[in-house]
């Protein structure tokens, strides 16, 4: 086994929602609405040895560009699209060995029914489930659930670690062992390994226990995006594989070796937790057609316009307002403070709004063919130290050209590095991924 093999994801960003629909490369028949092209997705991505697929998710149709729905029902920007609940059985029926992730909110959803439908699609998933945590900054999806806005920041992480409290003792309320099947006695569970969790906290009340039965991974493999620094301590606490934005080697670097600190403050082994890096690859016959590609999408208009809608709808601030061939002005946020962060390069900046745009779309450039794109890839973990990459095409751009691209010709130049995996050596998602 090569020393410096990493692991590769997807972040499929729109959810189960638009696909390439206006693209030159996109399905003649429109959007498919049945899931047919991710379930085709995940058949190519577990043929090239993927772990996971990422299915994001948002509970709005956001009005913040502009004052209006306009921008995002146009450009399809996170709407529409369906919960991503119910694809999970069907990608995971497709393939045997890839994980597949689904986004749920600890600001929305209860910890009882949340521990009970993981157990539930681990099950199905039979131990492949994982779920990405998010804690949902957008006051419009807040107020779809009965609020009037998203709570604050820092709060919103304070009740995600109770929540996770409560969720963990949920699914350690049955023993293991507790089925015991006994046909002499009838017993088909011990209730002596079964009991309540009993849990009355500053947010939570929750009598317990579940009434499903252990799954095979026994709790979901867990994925988090934390940024800030509330964000990261909680990634280091809960995560199992943590994906973030990170601008250069430095940038990847300072990300990793700071989560692995966090994660030894919290009593926790840093190689228990792998660091995920996104990055967009352009990938062609030449190095030259590949530059090509990437010039024509950051400078289309359609791409500026998606990616500020995008950024108006996770941050909440209307990007609308500023010109985008001027300097971006100091702006603040009580929505995704990381995401406003990433597009205004930390504050202070002086390049314009369309500038920022334009880098945001892939925080490490990647462009050429694949076996330049696996070199580059390879010589970025060699220098970071691990632990892998996460695929960030999405959406508008997201072609089943491209995921051919990827799973049969950027990954098959990794596999000849010795650099990803050639076969999976486990059944069960977690172990797959705390492999190497």
């Amino acid at each position: 086994m090569a020393a410096n093999k990493f692991h590769l994801g997807w972040f499929i960003g729109h959810g189960f929602g638009v696909e390439a629909w206006n693209n030159r490369w996109g399905s003649a028949a429109g959007p498919d609405w049945t899931g047919g092209f991710y379930v085709d997705m995940c058949r190519a991505m577990e043929r090239a040895g993927f772990d996971f697929a990422l299915l994001e998710d948002t509970c709005m149709v956001s009005d913040v560009y502009g004052g209006t729905m306009e921008g995002a029902l146009k450009h399809a920007v996170f709407a529409p699209k369906h919960d991503p609940v119910p694809l999970i059985p069907l990608m995971s029926q497709a393939t045997k060995h890839l994980g597949v992730v689904a986004t749920l909110s600890t600001s929305f959803y209860l910890p009882w029914p949340l521990a009970r439908l993981c157990n539930t699609l681990d099950h199905v998933t039979e131990g492949r489930f994982g779920w990405n945590i998010v804690t949902s900054g957008e006051d419009l999806a807040a107020q779809n659930f009965g609020l009037d806005a998203a709570l604050d920041h820092d709060l919103r992480y304070e009740i995600a670690d109770e929540f996770m409290e409560v969720v963990h003792k949920l699914w350690e309320s049955w023993d293991p062992d507790a089925v015991v099947l006994d046909r002499e006695s009838g017993t088909y569970a011990d209730y002596k390994k079964v009991r309540t969790i009993d849990h009355d906290g500053k947010y939570f009340k929750c009598r317990g226990p579940l009434n499903t039965v252990p799954s095979p991974q026994g709790k979901p493999v867990m994925i988090q995006a934390g940024g800030s620094p509330k964000g990261r301590d909680f990634a280091a606490q809960h995560a199992d594989a943590i994906v973030t934005i990170a601008r250069g080697v430095e940038g990847m670097k300072e990300y990793r070796d700071d989560i692995r600190a966090r994660m030894e403050k919290f009593g926790r082994k840093p190689d228990d937790c792998k660091v995920l890096f996104c990055v967009e690859p352009i990938l062609a016959d030449t190095d030259e057609e590949a530059w090509r590609r990437h010039d024509e999408i950051i400078t289309s208009e359609d791409f500026v316009m998606q990616r500020l809608i995008g950024s108006s709808s996770n941050t909440e601030v209307d990007f609308s307002q500023f010109d985008l061939d001027k300097p971006l002005p100091p702006v603040s946020t009580n929505g995704e403070q990381t995401s406003l962060k990433h597009l205004t390069d930390g504050g202070g900046t002086t390049k314009t709004l369309r500038e920022l745009v334009q880098r945001l779309f892939s925080p490490v450039e990647l462009v050429g063919t694949p076996e330049n794109v696996a070199r580059q890839m390879d010589e970025l973990m060699e220098e970071v130290g691990g632990d892998g990459f996460l695929l960030l095409r999405q959406g508008p751009r997201l072609t089943r050209r491209y995921v051919d691209e990827i799973c049969d010709g950027l990954v098959p130049a990794l596999q000849r590095r010795g650099v990803v995996r050639t076969s999976y050596t486990y059944d069960h998602f977690r172990d797959n991924l705390l492999e190497f």
